[in-house]
């Protein structure tokens, strides 16, 4: 459900944006909302696992998710729709550490591997229909739809759950640290907002104050762990220098890939013109790529470690991005964004299944709950924070080029497009007569398409600073769980 969900609202959101008569930040918040409960709250939905049973925590989440699927559905405005988008991410961070911590309970390490690999093609499966099946119901029916198909997906999860999965814990498990995930959403929130008005035109300064008081909340947390007798995070479990690195390494690689995931359907559609389906179908090439080798791709780190795989993997990853700098406008799909798509599939899948099982491979199996959250927190934090930042490099870049562009433009349209938000590609509604608005929409994708340029180039750096991290500090062979435990003791 996260995977189908998570590509077909992206590539709904331009349409969802004109349909809501929705302002740039608070589409932002449409995938923010969703992804900061599920980060602030993944540990905790780990722990819980670990406590009261991994398969009692997964159900409840898909059943929460489903509901507020539901919720997203019926919403008449886009504040409906982003307090459901909130509930969502809380049934998101019980199914999701989960479903991985089940996995790890059911197999030995030699097979966990390839257990890991197919449970990555599963996700690059539902995350190659989420485009697809997401652009065309868009097309088709409406945004709507996109969110009611979690629905029956939730119930059919739940009855094979009940009948073919067995329950696992971690008996040693003790309480639940609900001050840390509350200080956590805090602060992840106040960084997130803080950073969104930042990306005003017109300049927030408030901006600043509310991101210096989120990192102040952050550090209060990490005091708060570092004194609690149950934090949600186990400080013990970085003594593994792989756990250590692979986190590093996910919180880099993941912020790359949730900007570029989070941007490309804004490009495509708002300034390619492409059709919703035609969007969801272009990102179609990399997940192919994921799906047919990330089972080889998760028997790597058995055979040959983890040090090459992560390394080469990022270093391709980080050309894809790179090319995506180079689309501009126009010009045919297969010389513009499908080498770019390749090369991001052909990164991805030399990583992704390898670096979950090194993950999990470097914490002992009792903490598989919390090893498989921390990673996934990690990972959505990365994204949450990616967008708004890297959108301030897009808001700023974009202003400046829409200042070098048509001057046939009459004064008062540059004006409006000079004071709005550029975030989405799209000029705004309001300020701009009909005759002129073809070419506003043409200046402001042409400036956009500057932004887009500058965010992709910072998503290649962050991907080679990951990969340089991998090659230099992991191991050359993935540490065992048993390996790590001993290392506890």
């Amino acid at each position: 459900m996260p995977g189908i969900d998570g590509t077909a609202v992206t590539v709904a959101l331009p349409v969802l944006q004109r349909d809501l008569h929705a302002g740039p930040d608070a589409t932002q918040w449409v995938i923010e909302a969703y992804s900061l409960f599920v980060s602030a709250l993944i540990l905790v939905g780990g722990s819980l696992g670990d406590r009261f049973g991994r398969r009692r925590m997964f159900l409840l989440g898909v059943l929460i998710f489903g509901a507020a699927s539901l919720g997203c559905a019926l919403s008449q405005n886009i504040t409906e729709l982003i307090i459901a988008r909130c509930v969502q991410g809380v049934g998101g961070a019980l199914l999701v550490p989960e479903s991985l911590a089940i996995i790890t309970a059911s197999f030995d390490e030699r097979a966990r591997g390839a257990a890991i690999g197919t449970w990555s093609g599963f996700l690059a499966a539902t995350m190659a229909i989420g485009p697809l099946a997401g652009g065309w119901l868009v097309q088709t029916f409406s945004w709507r739809a996109i969110f009611l198909i979690n629905v029956p997906i939730a119930i059919i999860i739940v009855v094979i759950t009940q009948r073919c999965v067995a329950e696992s814990r971690d008996e040693d498990a003790k309480g639940t640290d609900w001050l840390g995930g509350v200080i956590a959403t805090i602060a992840l929130g106040l960084l997130t907002y803080g950073f969104i008005a930042l990306q005003d035109a017109r300049g927030e300064p408030s901006g600043i104050a509310i991101v210096l008081a989120g990192l102040a909340l952050l550090a209060l947390f990490v005091y708060v762990e570092h004194h609690s007798t149950e934090p949600m995070i186990p400080l013990g479990i970085f003594t593994s220098r792989d756990f250590t690195v692979s986190n590093v390494y996910t919180l880099l690689l993941y912020a790359a890939l949730g900007a570029a995931f989070f941007f490309v359907p804004f490009n495509l559609i708002n300034v390619q013109h492409y059709s919703p389906l035609a969007a969801g179908a272009a990102l179609l090439p990399m997940i192919l790529l994921m799906f047919v080798s990330s089972r080889w791709a998760g028997g790597l780190v058995a055979r040959i470690g983890a040090r090459m795989p992560l390394t080469i993997g990022a270093f391709v990853a980080g050309c894809g991005f790179l090319a995506f700098g180079f689309t501009g406008v126009g010009g045919s799909y297969w010389v513009t964004f499908f080498p770019a798509i390749v090369l991001l599939g052909i990164g991805a899948s030399t990583f992704v299944a390898p670096l979950t099982t090194t993950v999990m491979n470097s914490a002992p199996a009792q903490h598989a709950g919390s090893a498989s959250g921390i990673n996934n927190a990690v990972s959505r934090v990365a994204g949450l924070l990616a967008i708004a930042i890297l959108g301030i490099v897009i808001v700023v870049s974009s202003h400046h080029a829409v200042q070098h562009t048509d001057r046939t433009l009459p004064p008062a349209v540059r004006h409006v497009l000079e004071s709005n938000s550029l975030f989405t590609g799209r000029a705004p509604d309001n300020g701009i007569p009909a005759h002129t608005r073809p070419a506003a929409e043409h200046a402001a994708g042409l400036a956009y398409s500057v932004g887009f340029r500058d965010a992709m180039f910072a998503c290649a750096l962050l991907a080679w600073i990951s990969a340089i991290a991998a090659f230099v500090f992991l191991s050359g062979a993935a540490h065992t769980s048993k390996q790590t435990a001993e290392s506890f003791r």
